[in-house]
């Protein structure tokens, strides 16, 4: 079997396809990101995406497939307990998380977390409230300004956030307080995904600005995966976004941060121009951050499409031996109530210079068949306990 030298994995986070059917279990009922914005919008800018075939796996609004898609294309199920960014891509790489994450959107951190924070990071702790990370800056940045406090909050995700100043907080202090927020969170019951940082600059109501120095402490994996497979065999794998982060660092060669979703695509670009021989493993967040939890159908739409702008230029760069992998980790539809990921089935469109033909996959159940076909691609074994069943043969 001929094998791809580089193989690049982009993940369009959010970016679901539809229901699973224990989607009701979620409290997600008929949800469909894609599908949706679709609905609404009509029609999107789309060329790259609709040749590759998304637009045949999945139609929708006034779009329909083409005749001849260039890509090979499924629906992948996700066999963990869970509709998050980590339990999606740590599925991926081949681990299947039975024990979601613990969410506080509802009601705040526990009073016993709290006080344990404020003890041993010396801050009073104001908000401890799901919120959006900008709003809150702005309802509480004087008073953590002026007070020496500090402001924790949560969201529709498994997350702990601590907004810090730059220059009244100190951004090392508040490195070092998500630091402790990660070591007390890794309690069973207050068992989060990440610990954020979130440091903004400003002095008062409509000016604060977020800045591009976030840092997440996620939990590291439960166990190897086919990053660390490769890592060990030798091979590059380069993270792009948030990867780095989702992985706690496990398996990865060598990182680039993005201060958004478009810089994400320019930073992969710039790597498909370099000799390297592995993964290229991207994540783009803003499908999700930006647009779906915000239920803001058209700023999701646009993002689609200013990706789709990015992926022309980079099947232009893709080389002979290359593969592209393209999929999401969750849903978030932004049609639907509330502001949490949605249980979804999401896409993988594959597609390389030398392959002769696309078309239709047979659905899989699980997005470990991503690791699994990597591994076997590099011909490296998936690590002990891992999940996934390779369809390289069906991709080359």
């Amino acid at each position: 079997m001929r094998r791809y030298k580089r193989i690049f994995t982009i993940v369009l986070d959010s970016l679901g396809i539809g229901a699973m059917p224990d989607s009701l279990k979620f409290g997600d009922d008929g949800v469909d990101t894609f599908g949706h914005i679709l609905d609404q919008m009509g029609t999107l800018e789309i060329p790259n995406l609709r040749k590759l075939g998304f637009l045949n796996l999945h139609p929708a609004g006034k779009m329909e497939g083409v005749e001849h898609p260039i890509g090979r294309y499924m629906r992948m199920g996700e066999a963990s307990n869970g509709k998050d960014t980590m339990t999606g891509h740590w599925e991926m790489m081949g681990i299947k998380t039975e024990k979601p994450f613990k969410t506080f959107t509802e009601t705040g951190f526990p009073k016993e977390l709290i006080e344990e924070l404020e003890k041993r990071c010396g801050k009073k702790v104001i908000g401890n409230k799901s919120a959006s990370g900008t709003e809150i800056i702005e309802e509480l940045g004087e008073e953590e300004i002026n007070t020496g406090a500090m402001i924790v909050y949560t969201s529709a995700d498994s997350v702990l956030q601590i907004c810090g100043n730059e220059e009244t907080f100190d951004l090392q202090n508040l490195y070092r307080c998500c630091e402790i927020a990660r070591e007390i969170t890794l309690k069973d019951e207050w068992r989060v995904g990440r610990v954020i940082a979130r440091p903004y600059v400003g002095k008062k109501k409509g000016e604060f600005k977020r800045t591009s120095n976030r840092h997440d402490y996620a939990l590291k994996p439960t166990g190897a995966t086919a990053l660390n497979a490769l890592k060990d065999a030798g091979y590059d794998v380069i993270g792009v976004g948030k990867i780095n982060d989702i992985f706690c660092g496990e398996g990865i060669t060598a990182t680039h941060r993005s201060t958004s979703s478009v810089h994400g695509m320019e930073q992969t670009i710039e790597i498909a121009k370099e000799d390297f021989k592995g993964l290229c493993f991207v994540n783009l967040v803003d499908f999700d951050a930006l647009w779906g939890h915000r239920r803001d159908v058209e700023g999701y739409a646009k993002e689609i499409e200013k990706f789709d702008k990015n992926l022309g230029v980079l099947l232009e760069n893709l080389k002979e031996d290359d593969l592209l992998i393209l999929t999401a980790d969750h849903g978030n539809d932004p049609t639907y109530s509330g502001t949490d990921h949605t249980r979804e089935y999401v896409p993988f469109i594959s597609y390389s210079p030398r392959m002769l033909e696309g078309g239709n996959l047979e659905n899989v159940d699980t997005f470990a068949v991503i690791g699994a076909s990597i591994a076997d691609n590099f011909q490296v074994d998936m690590p002990e306990g891992t999940i996934g069943t390779s369809i390289l043969e069906k991709l080359v």
